[in-house]
């Protein structure tokens, strides 16, 4: 299948690249380089399935070197140190880098793959998460770009859907880590090991007690491989580890196993930050068959591994 993945040199989109390669597909890569890094896929400039094209979604597509079979959308800034920085680029990634994707698999009748996100859910009000919760979002909180963002695009698809009959895939992606996460990515995993191997506090906000669960990358990958290859799919749905953990906990854990002497160093909540977050994944166990095998301490060994 020929494959056209956006945001490909970021940290999951680069996971995707390779094992869709490895599974056979011609990819062609489409990233601004805003985030993504070139490192990330530097190893495939040789491979003659694979082609890079760098380009922002949110202007007018290039023409492409083959016709996309299917197009699979991970361009977005994912970490809030990113997305607040950049909230504009954000709200416009989502919703014209969206569009543009979509008039081009309308064009090709093409497959089309969205990664949304668990922030549409908010600060939830319930627990674990259904995909027919509808969140607790607050639309001009300093997160919104990115949970607007992404609520807007969902919106986006499911009516261009309808009134054209594309074929398009919605899933929400939950807190996911693994090796090429950069290290002033901002988010708590890739923030807890850099500080542990450097001997330095790590930053916990509030008292810790807050949960998050975390999906080891590979596991991403291969629930995103299912939602390409199934042949009926009802979305949105669901993509995560269920697995819940304190942020507490977790730097325990990160303190543990780089055996380093940090303590924790206590700060402020930020406004909006989620108190709980767990995926429920019934839908993607009963429709796709998907469930995530790497445990949290076999994926922080392997992803500390990148961090040395």
């Amino acid at each position: 299948m020929q494959i056209l993945v956006t945001g490909s040199a970021g940290f999951i989109g680069s996971h995707l690249v390779d094992r869709l390669l490895q599974e056979g597909h011609s990819v062609i890569g489409m990233d601004n380089l805003i985030t993504g890094q070139r490192a990330n896929f530097a190893h495939l400039q040789s491979n003659p399935n694979f082609q890079f094209i760098e380009h922002d979604i949110t202007q007018p597509l290039p023409p492409l070197p083959a016709t996309p079979q299917a197009i699979i959308n991970l361009a977005c800034p994912a970490s809030p140190i990113d997305y607040q920085t950049i909230p504009l680029e954000t709200l416009w990634v989502s919703a014209m880098g969206t569009k543009n994707l979509l008039d081009l698999a309308r064009a090709q009748k093409a497959r089309f793959l969205h990664a949304s996100t668990s922030e549409v859910y908010g600060d939830p009000l319930i627990h674990p998460q259904t995909e027919d919760y509808w969140g607790n979002v607050n639309p001009i909180g300093p997160r919104s770009c990115y949970d607007e963002g992404k609520r807007f695009a969902e919106s986006l698809i499911v009516n261009t859907q309808k009134i054209h009959g594309l074929d398009a895939r919605i899933f929400r992606i939950f807190n996911t880590y693994g090796p090429r996460m950069r290290q002033n990515d901002g988010r708590v995993i890739p923030n807890f090991i850099t500080q542990a191997l450097s001997g330095a506090p790590l930053t916990i906000y509030g008292a810790g007690d807050q949960t998050r669960s975390f999906c080891y990358v590979t596991d991403m990958v291969d629930g995103i491989l299912k939602i390409l290859m199934a042949e009926k799919f009802s979305g949105p749905i669901n993509l995560g580890n269920p697995n819940e953990i304190t942020i507490l906990e977790l730097a325990k854990k990160v303190i543990s196993l780089t055996k380093s002497s940090s303590t924790v160093a206590h700060k402020e909540l930020p406004t909006d930050d989620p108190k709980i977050r767990q995926p429920d994944i019934t839908k993607a166990k009963t429709e796709l068959g998907f469930e995530p095998v790497v445990q949290l301490e076999e994926g922080l060994e392997r992803t500390v591994v990148g961090f040395g």
